[in-house]
């Protein structure tokens, strides 16, 4: 399945994938998850977010264990974040078949839309507006670079952008969600073992700083005469950096946008966008407001804030001992966000498995996990699907 979806999204020069939500892409991703659900009888739904559902059983009847992830992806991501997650599903599906087991409850592969909210800023925004997080007025409103908002992509999609938001119908239909995904980070890899165990996700947010200046000709005006918002922003990455590790914090400064963007014009305007993420909620937000206040001129906005997620103690402690094998699988917390920490924090029983990743590296072509590993991933789901669905 993974090589069925290797060639949607992916750039040739750099083997990076480009799945925006709403796109070609993601539109192709889209029909390939329901033919999967097809091919193996399930019911396929659409809720009003343009989150997939396929289920084995009636969820109606009865609430039912869920399992899934993504797959849109960053821009010049990897193969894995996401769709690892929604492939292994319907492949844990396939072993219980298998094995001739017959769920006590109804069994659901999840795929949610815009998870790493490449395209409009906003991660998780499909399980976000689920749960009704996000207020369905800024969603619609939230722009994208060539200036779409997300209600005109919907429309454009076929899709009415009236209906989204919280859908408490759909929420009825979750008794447990599992979300398997590739580690971001080298733990297990220094553990020697191929599967483990959330225990939390760090408190993330990001923020949007505008640094106002005057544009003008980079090759007449003097030095002394100029009002370039760029030296306030280059110094704005530094103290991030320098800020974060005295709040024992992460601080990332990815995506930069210059207007008016010419190589022999001073520029008017720098929007930069902050991604802070650490242990402790207060660190992270006393990271935030020391930067602000050092950089004085900006303008400085939240585009979004996830609290600390601990999963539920029961439900992580269950999935390690029955998807460690012989030993239970370690547990260990990350600094990621995923759709299992917004269904959490609504307070749908969640938790989540890792698949070992050799080097670490995510969010990046160079992204990886072996066949072996992957595999052990699936039987581990396939385990922890029969256990709660018995």
């Amino acid at each position: 399945m993974l090589e069925e979806l290797a060639h949607i999204g992916r750039d040739p020069s750099t083997n990076g994938y480009i799945r925006d939500a709403w796109s070609d892409s993601d539109l192709l991703l889209r029909e390939w998850f329901a033919g999967e659900a097809a091919r193996r009888g399930l019911d396929t739904r659409e809720d009003r977010n343009g989150n997939l559902w396929a289920w084995w059983g009636d969820p109606s009847v009865a609430p039912g264990v869920v399992t899934g992830s993504h797959l849109d992806s960053v821009r010049q991501g990897g193969a894995f974040d996401g769709p690892l997650g929604v492939v292994s599903a319907f492949a844990a599906l396939d072993v219980l078949k298998n094995r001739d087991f017959t769920p006590g409850r109804p069994l659901g592969v999840a795929c949610f839309t815009d998870e790493e909210g490449a395209r409009f800023g906003v991660p998780c925004m499909g399980s976000r507006l689920l749960t009704g997080v996000l207020a369905p007025a800024r969603a619609l409103g939230l722009v994208d670079d060539a200036g779409e908002t997300l209600a005109d992509v919907l429309a454009r999609a076929g899709r009415e952008p009236r209906r989204v938001g919280r859908d408490d119908e759909t929420l009825g239909h979750i008794a447990t969600f599992i979300e398997l995904h590739v580690e971001q980070g080298r733990a297990l890899a220094d553990l020697e073992r191929p599967v483990g165990v959330a225990s939390a996700i760090w408190p993330h947010g990001r923020w949007r700083f505008d640094f106002r200046g005057q544009a003008n000709h980079a090759g007449t005006t003097r030095l002394a005469d100029r009002d370039d918002p760029m030296l306030p922003f280059a110094r704005m990455v530094l103290a991030a950096r320098e800020t974060a590790a005295r709040h024992d914090a992460v601080a990332t400064v990815g995506k930069v946008r210059v207007s008016p963007g010419n190589a022999n014009a001073v520029p008017g305007l720098v929007s930069a966008w902050l991604d802070a993420r650490g242990p402790d909620e207060r660190d992270v937000r006393a990271l935030v407001a020391e930067l602000t206040e050092s950089v004085g001129r900006a303008e400085v906005s939240e585009e979004s804030w996830t609290p600390v997620v601990d999963f539920d103690a029961a439900l992580r402690d269950r999935l390690a001992a029955v998807a460690g094998g012989n030993t239970a699988a370690p547990v260990l917390p990350t600094g990621a966000g995923h759709d299992a920490g917004i269904l959490a924090s609504a307070g749908v029983p969640s938790a989540m498995l890792f698949v070992r990743n050799p080097t670490g590296v995510s969010h990046s072509p160079d992204e990886h996990a072996e066949q072996a590993d992957c595999e052990a991933g699936v039987i581990a789901l396939a385990n922890v699907l029969e256990d709660l669905c018995r």
